[in-house]
């Protein structure tokens, strides 16, 4: 049997601003869009050439502990990694496009990497693995 992650869920303060965000800002596509009654969908996104990797339900914190946690999904860790084929296209892209990254970028034994924020303070990696 055959199995892989398909989605992982982020919290989220509002549907519409986190969209343009991932969609204006990273790039991301939108894969679906579904109402599911008063004030809920079924959002979910993913990095354009998506495939067998996992994406990202976007979900609307509706309690106050769920609030708490929009931002802090990770407890402050990097909680989500980006693997771009072209670190330098997608860093300068992401720079012109207001991202906030933390630090410059990094080479490590495993690739080349820099620390960014999504508009709610989680922390990403945009991660360029070394080749084999």
């Amino acid at each position: 049997m055959q199995q892989r992650l398909a989605l992982v869920t982020l919290l989220v303060r509002d549907y519409d601003e986190a969209l343009a965000f991932y969609v204006g800002r990273l790039k991301f596509r939108a894969v679906e869009d579904t109402p599911l009654g008063p004030g809920k969908r079924w959002l979910v996104i993913a990095p354009q050439g998506w495939g067998a990797g996992a994406g990202l339900l976007l979900a609307k914190a509706t309690s106050p502990g769920q609030l708490a946690r929009v931002g802090d999904q990770a407890g402050g860790r990097v909680g989500f990694f980006l693997q771009t084929e072209d670190f330098a296209r997608d860093h300068a892209r992401m720079l012109a496009a207001g991202v906030h990254f933390e630090e410059p970028p990094r080479t490590e034994p495993y690739g080349v990497v820099a620390v960014f924020h999504d508009l709610y303070g989680n922390r990403w990696d945009l991660l360029e693995l070394r080749s084999s």
